[in-house]
């Protein structure tokens, strides 16, 4: 059965629900949830998406997370997405700042959360191809000449202007 999404206006209030394929066809605004993993050493988990995947395939992404449901909590989504993609639950998660993004595929207000995870993961092989920790300096090195999905570089950017990464 197909996901129903929660659509929302551009001002990130709930309009409506929709399914996924109906979502992406039309690029409808929705929420999603992004949630940065970081090791004890401040390293972060990034992760490269599967070919099959409906937005930004094989691109690498620096969170895990995905769209919000009909009748679902950001939190709820949060912990739900961190258990699908990467078998990570019961974390406690730090709620960091809402931001919205634009392109011709994807049109979304996001809420971005950070945790602490060493691992181990158990990668959703529907959705995940790899993933590794890395350091936020060679992340930054890395989205250079490897492609990654375009709202998490604006992501990246903003938690790079706003202090919440740790460089050396």
């Amino acid at each position: 059965m197909e996901e129903e999404v929660l659509i929302v206006d551009e001002h990130n209030n709930a309009i409506g629900s929709a399914p996924r394929s109906v979502m992406r066809a039309k690029n409808l605004p929705h929420r999603a949830t992004y949630c940065l993993v970081f090791n004890s050493d401040g390293r972060l988990f990034i992760q490269k998406r599967t070919a099959t995947k409906d937005i930004y395939p094989s691109h690498w992404d620096i969170c895990a997370g995905g769209v919000v449901l009909k009748d679902e909590s950001y939190e709820e989504a949060a912990q739900r997405e961190l258990a699908e993609e990467l078998g990570v639950s019961g974390v406690e998660l730090e709620f960091l700042f809402d931001f919205f993004f634009k392109d011709e595929n994807n049109s979304v207000w996001g809420r971005a959360f950070k945790c602490i995870h060493n691992g181990p993961f158990v990668l959703q092989e529907e959705e995940v191809e790899k993933g590794m920790f890395i350091s936020i300096e060679d992340l930054f090195e890395m989205t250079k000449r490897e492609p990654f999905t375009p709202d998490g570089i604006l992501l990246l950017e903003r938690l790079r202007k706003e202090g919440h990464l740790k460089l050396k």
